[in-house]
């Protein structure tokens, strides 16, 4: 191409001495006029391009396969170190979260580091390469700022542990299973098997409720009698329920006590402890063994009921 362009400049000089005596300067046209007055020369010229840009191509195809060679090579390996890392850190002691969150990390440094090596190969120098991916970094950050925010809040759950994957937690007005954490968002799996993402910028600042992280948890329950049952009796049938219940916990006194005198009845509280991961057993059974006891026992269960005094007009 640059042999080419300099017989064209070469042309151009040439019709411009011609035409040294001329007053106008040479134009487009004097130029193509020399060039179809030498043919030969121009097609020995063309003839030489041509045949520079095919020894180039084929000068470069050693390269060229070196670099797939390379890019193959690379895939392979990189998913190899993937799974012997994936292996060696579900052996070790770390958390789940922990585990995905650094396989993910490595994955994107290790296909960098690939795609860096594949393009050094091909002659791009590393110092480009390295005012690209900076140029890159920093246009990709003003235009993502909302996403680096949820890249920061990941790094931060993994430093400050609010929950871990397999917690059931509640945040930002949705709950459900910690299934996995990743770079960018948070996935919940509800009860009702539903797939939940929230951005990992969302839940490190937002109030977050982890129903499993303890042992231990407390079981609310509340139960209504009539004001015309006893509530001692009542009180009574309560904690043998309780007591009878294997999933309680013995050792931690569970609290039976009035709460409220409600429009229909009385409200009673039940306050028993069981394992996290028998929370729902119990509080289920013990909310229809409660109501069979009563039953039982001829304990009214009352329901909303209005009384209404007639007045007689005088």
């Amino acid at each position: 191409m640059i042999d080419l362009l300099t017989f064209l400049a070469e042309a151009s000089d040439s019709a411009a001495d011609a035409a040294s005596g001329a007053e106008h300067e040479p134009t487009l046209g004097d130029t193509v006029q020399e060039i179809v007055s030498k043919p030969e020369e121009t097609f020995s010229i063309l003839g030489q391009f041509f045949e520079k840009m095919w020894n180039s191509i084929l000068n470069a195809i050693p390269t060229i396969l070196f670099a797939i060679l390379v890019l193959v090579v690379g895939i392979i390996f990189t998913k190899l170190s993937l799974k012997l890392l994936s292996r060696g850190l579900k052996r070790s002691k770390l958390e789940l979260t922990v585990t995905k969150f650094t396989s993910q990390m490595v994955k994107i440094v290790l296909y960098t580091l690939l795609v860096t090596i594949v393009l050094n190969i091909l002659g791009v120098p590393a110092t480009s390469i390295i005012a690209v991916i900076g140029t890159a970094g920093v246009a990709i950050g003003l235009a993502l700022q909302s996403s680096l925010s949820n890249v920061a809040g990941g790094f931060l759950l993994m430093i400050s542990k609010p929950f871990k994957v397999g917690d059931y937690i509640v945040s930002n007005g949705v709950e459900g299973t910690v299934s996995s954490i990743s770079i960018i968002h948070t996935r919940l799996e509800t009860h009702t098997n539903q797939a939940v993402f929230i951005p990992n910028g969302l839940a490190i600042n937002a109030t977050v409720v982890n129903n499993t992280c303890n042992d231990t948890r407390r079981v609310d329950l509340t139960f209504s009698i009539s004001y015309n049952d006893d509530f001692p009796t009542a009180q009574k049938i309560i904690l043998g329920v309780m007591d009878a219940h294997p999933m309680v916990i013995k050792d931690k006194p569970a609290a039976v006590r009035m709460m409220e005198h409600g429009s229909s009845g009385i409200i009673i509280t039940a306050r028993p402890w069981c394992k996290t991961a028998d929370y729902w057993d119990v509080f289920f059974d013990l909310t229809e063994q409660v109501c069979a006891a009563f039953i039982e026992n001829n304990i009214e269960i009352p329901f909303n009921q209005l009384d209404v005094h007639m007045i007689e007009n005088r």
